[in-house]
């Protein structure tokens, strides 16, 4: 008999903990039941979406989109800031809970991680009753929900996991793909990104099934490796394990094909501070830091450069990065029309791991402490010359009153 793996998810695990946070601090809506998000500055509109409540979900507002964009989906929409450490927190707390329950985990992101059923079989009558009763028992000790997948295949389980939300069940073994999983979107197989499946639909594949029957040497042909690993996928092959030991991920990054070839430095530097904030959003869930930063050029003759920069100590947050991320491009670029841009970390170590302080952090730590000194000694002289209400500070700094 395979063994039996759960995959257990977080529900919009950001806005599920800002919403337990913000409703312990006394705000009265619960934003996990009206149309809210996490990310960017509300008062700028600026930045992406993290994270979105399912009532934001059914106005189309989709995760990474520009927070403008979303904000014209839905003029009421509510918006928070992310809170990493926050979230933090609460990652650890959840999984020292269910390392609790069944001490061979395998956590893959801040808000998710494999279990083996194996160790705890004899405590429970099925693997349904246990994943029942890890969902009801995360709700009741914590406050909010997880889904459980169910598998005797770890890829099935994360497919089973994303089914319908919040607060299930679902099984998926390998006996029901083809009634469950096959007639799914192609976009909703796992590792199938939104390159992968417009091509695929573009060639008259439009269900996971239909990718799943296609020859394996023509899918790689289309496809190259990442084809043949997808079609693994489709067809429920993975003899891959709940491995207890934490990989070490080797990069961050994403890289955005434009849809005209791009020759303003302004035009660049927008695509630069969404690509740079989608890292930071992915460091985060991830729970790494970056020692190297990388930005990379593909030019419309098809040249592809690139350039690295080691920083003296680790970041994990855009306004740490993006002016090293500026630095690169602006010493790469040569002018020439840009078909792609992409920006990558590396050199990452875990944020939880301990970590002692080195010169530069420190000599870091006390510039931005003395900045804030003189910030708030200009602040106190305005407000003694001309009165209390001529000044306040605003969320991206100080903004004066007209």
């Amino acid at each position: 008999m395979d063994s039996i793996i759960f995959h257990i998810d977080v529900n919009s695990a950001f806005l599920s903990w800002t919403a337990l946070k913000l409703l312990q601090e006394g705000y009265e809506t619960d934003i996990r039941e009206v149309p809210a998000i996490i990310g960017g500055d509300q008062e700028s509109r600026h930045g992406i979406v993290v994270a979105k409540s399912i009532p934001a979900k059914k106005y189309g507002i989709e995760t990474a989109e520009p927070v403008a964009q979303a904000m014209k989906k839905c003029p009421n929409l509510l918006m928070f800031p992310p809170e990493h450490k926050y979230y933090s927190e609460q990652s650890r707390k959840l999984m020292s809970y269910l390392s609790k329950i069944c001490p061979v985990i395998e956590q893959v992101s801040v808000d998710e991680c494999y279990m083996s059923y194996d160790p705890i079989s004899t405590k429970f009558d099925s693997p349904m009753e246990a994943a029942y009763y890890i969902k009801d028992s995360v709700r009741e000790k914590f406050g909010f929900t997880v889904n459980v997948g169910i598998s005797d295949r770890k890829v099935l389980a994360k497919m089973a996991s994303d089914m319908q939300k919040p607060d299930k069940v679902h099984t998926l073994y390998h006996n029901e793909i083809q009634e469950k999983m096959w007639p799914l979107p192609i976009s909703d197989l796992f590792m199938c990104g939104k390159s992968a499946s417009n091509k695929l639909m573009s060639m008259g594949i439009n269900t996971i099934g239909e990718f799943a029957i296609c020859d394996e040497k023509l899918v790689e042909s289309w496809l190259k490796s990442h084809g043949k690993l997808i079609w693994e996928f489709a067809n429920g092959i993975d003899d891959s394990i709940v491995n207890t030991s934490r990989e070490k991920v080797k990069g961050v990054g994403n890289s955005v094909t434009l849809s005209s070839d791009l020759t303003d430095l302004f035009q660049a530097k927008k695509v630069l501070q969404k690509l740079t904030k989608s890292v930071e959003g992915r460091m985060n869930k991830k729970g790494v830091m970056a020692s190297s930063i990388c930005v990379e050029i593909k030019y419309a003759s098809f040249k592809s450069v690139s350039h690295q920069k080691q920083l003296n100590y680790s970041v994990d947050k855009y306004d740490d990065m993006i002016d090293t991320v500026y630095d690169l491009f602006e010493e790469l670029w040569d002018g020439e029309p840009i078909r792609l841009l992409g920006v990558r970390t590396t050199k990452l170590t875990y944020s939880d791991e301990p970590r002692q302080m080195n010169l530069f952090e420190f000599q870091d730590m006390l510039e931005k402490e003395n900045k804030q000194k003189k910030a708030d000694e200009a602040m106190e002289s305005i407000i003694n010359k001309f009165g209390d209400g001529v000044i306040s500070r605003g969320a991206g700094g100080i903004d004066f009153d007209e």
